[in-house]
């Protein structure tokens, strides 16, 4: 298949700038992936797509605030720095701007000395190994002069930081959130619970690479960006046992979806388990493990629409966003969902 199968048309005014409050009040196009009948619904009808003896499972990284400004120690110049990959410590791969402030051996102070940072290396790609230092615990820090890095398609100011994490983030390492689970309230998962509806989390820490366009034609040329995941034991018994049981697993997003998917292709099955993964899916990936999938409108010619249209169909799914742009849902990151199922 070519990249541009997957490009569609879409008016700036539908990217969505602010996140709809309260979250579960977003819209939700339910689609049969058996037979691409397509549902206007809220998400909080979500309740109404589940069956007692489904699992959601739903990524649990939170997304640091990673861009961070700061000054040149020898000549005060400004400086941004945005915080790639945790590689060891405090030590970190990063994007720096203006790159030519940051050379090998050049010192920075961030947040009026709460913390400070000095270049290890200049990769090729122009990234920057940073070693960071720091009187509190690192994450701390961060929390309180770092800012969301929030996509370039965004250009309103956040005002509740908290608005871009899921209300179950836990683990601290993601470069951007897992959109999907923003649509969730502590009330929703407590009546799909109420429901006898098991609620399940991976780990997956999202990249700044999930932004990255396809710049090739052929769509089985594209190398996918690596990131680190882990499915806890509780996790990988909750979906085995769901399985066995005749019940669906329903991925909270395709960070979630990758996660699973990874595992079952490298081991044969799910298990608990933690590495890198690089999975890239397209329409012809065979599933081994989802029955559902919980998603929100992605980038025209973006890897994230390929994996869904691998799911639901490429006919299925080019079709549903044609509806939801004329229906004017809204799109990306606070945008609208869509139910897979």
């Amino acid at each position: 298949m070519k990249t541009s199968d997957f490009y569609y048309d879409l008016p700036k005014e539908l990217i969505a700038q602010t996140p709809v409050e309260p979250r579960d009040r977003s819209r939700l196009l339910l689609m049969d992936r058996r037979t691409g009948d397509i549902t206007h619904k809220h998400f909080f009808d979500i309740i109404d797509c589940l069956n007692e003896g489904d699992l959601l499972v739903a990524n649990d990284s939170r997304v640091l605030p990673a861009r961070i400004y700061g000054i040149k120690d020898e000549t005060g110049a400004r400086v941004e720095f945005l915080l790639l990959r945790q590689i060891s410590g405090n030590r970190w791969e990063t994007l720096c701007k203006p790159g030519k402030k940051a050379r090998e051996g050049a010192g920075f102070t961030f947040g009026d000395g709460l913390l400070r940072a000095m270049v290890a290396e200049v990769r090729d790609d122009g990234n920057r190994v940073v070693d960071f230092d720091c009187d509190e615990n690192f994450f701390s820090t961060l929390d309180k002069i770092g800012q969301m890095p929030l996509p370039p398609y965004i250009t309103e100011e956040l005002k509740d930081k908290e608005r871009y994490q899921t209300v179950y983030s836990h683990e601290p390492g993601s470069a951007a959130a897992p959109t999907a689970g923003l649509h969730f309230t502590e009330e929703l998962m407590d009546r799909i619970r109420a429901k006898g509806v098991n609620i399940a989390y991976v780990t997956l820490h999202v990249g700044l690479g999930t932004f990255r366009p396809v710049k090739v034609d052929d769509v089985t040329k594209h190398k996918m960006h690596s990131e680190h995941y882990e499915i806890p034991a509780e996790t990988a018994r909750l979906i085995n046992e769901t399985k066995r049981n005749g019940g669906r697993v329903i991925a909270v997003g395709t960070t979630s979806c990758r996660t699973l998917e990874s595992v079952a292709t490298q081991f044969g099955k799910i298990m608990p388990c933690e590495g890198f993964t690089d999975i890239f899916i397209y329409p012809g990936y065979e599933f081994k493990v989802l029955d559902g999938l919980i998603t929100n409108f992605h980038l025209p010619e973006s890897t994230l629409i390929m994996l869904v249209s691998a799911f639901a169909g490429y006919d299925n799914v080019m079709n549903a966003y044609q509806i939801a742009v004329k229906e004017k849902y809204r799109f990306f990151s606070f945008g609208d969902a869509m139910c897979i199922l």
